[in-house]
């Protein structure tokens, strides 16, 4: 993408209702106004609050939100040009349930309220295969207790992943530690029992995924 197209984009997302920007000052010092009161001051209801984190161009975040409006969507991304264009989509089709926020993701629990979240999706992340990038899994044990702190106790987190090692090493985990797994398939396409919901939405890289027949898998789970 280019700087002019980015720097059109960064631009639109500041006019934007339905983006929050804040920088890293803001978060930790908790001047945004919204920790504790997205219900109340952002989505103006009590539905539900389901995030995406790494929603990259927040075709998941859209996704979800269609197919349940009485639930509000948060996608969570540092890359403010791609979700750019879930935010534009999601203002175009007057969607009121969905929100993104331009942060890094290591800063939620600063975000966010201690069970605040009903759910949240982990869609495709970057499996920081590496040794020395342990700490940058958004599944390891660190990522999993700030999420245990803002979700409420019997709050879902959602991992959809093209990386058999992410899979791998995130179920190694959740076993080591003792979560609770409700559903664990490394190729939820060839397998007639996968949730509906993980095999209707399809991000742009997905597809590409499917049609050089990669498998996506897929972990639903509690952190205990």
């Amino acid at each position: 993408m280019g700087s002019k197209n980015k720097l059109k984009r960064f631009n639109e997302n500041k006019t934007f209702h339905n983006v929050v920007e804040p920088t890293r000052e803001d978060v930790i010092n908790n001047t945004l106004g919204y920790k504790g009161k997205w219900n109340d001051n952002f989505f103006k209801n009590q539905n539900p609050i389901v995030l995406e984190l790494g929603c990259g161009k927040g075709e998941y975040t859209v996704g979800l939100a269609e197919k349940y409006p009485d639930k509000n969507f948060i996608g969570i991304d540092i890359k403010g040009a791609r979700f750019w264009r879930g935010a534009k989509t999601a203002i175009e089709n007057e969607m009121s349930n969905v929100g993104f926020i331009r942060t890094q993701i290591e800063l939620i629990d600063h975000i966010f309220e201690k069970q605040e979240i009903d759910e949240i999706w982990i869609t495709f992340p970057d499996p920081q295969i590496k040794y020395k990038r342990t700490k940058h899994r958004l599944t390891n044990h660190d990522f999993l207790q700030r999420y245990k702190k803002i979700l409420k106790p019997n709050g879902i987190v959602h991992l959809k992943t093209d990386s058999e090692f992410m899979h791998g090493y995130t179920l190694g985990l959740l076993h080591g530690e003792g979560h609770n797994i409700f559903y664990s398939n490394h190729n939820v396409y060839h397998n007639e029992g996968s949730p509906e919901v993980v095999t209707s939405i399809q991000t742009f890289y997905e597809k590409q995924y499917l049609e050089q027949n990669k498998p996506i898998t897929y972990i639903q789970f509690k952190i205990t």
